[in-house]
């Protein structure tokens, strides 16, 4: 097993994707939409990316039922 070493791009891919994501949220889960607004929310370039990256996080969130938050909140706590 070859170990190969991390580009130092791979943040930007990331923030690049994460930005993919929002741009067509439409066809995308709302599980997807949640990591690319969490990616965004912590590496976002201005605190305006990553203040709407923070509210749009707290649409998806709502749209969950509550008893599935739940469960995923508590599987989030138990880690």
């Amino acid at each position: 097993m070859t170990i190969r070493p991390r580009s130092s791009a791979w943040p930007a891919d990331r923030v690049a994707e994460a930005r993919a994501v929002i741009a067509d949220v439409a066809h995308h889960s709302d599980l997807l939409i949640r990591l690319a607004c969490n990616v965004l929310a912590q590496h976002g370039e201005t605190s305006a990316e990553r203040a709407d990256a923070q509210r749009l996080l707290v649409v998806v969130d709502a749209r969950r039922p509550v008893r599935r938050a739940q469960r995923e909140d508590q599987g989030r706590a138990a880690r």
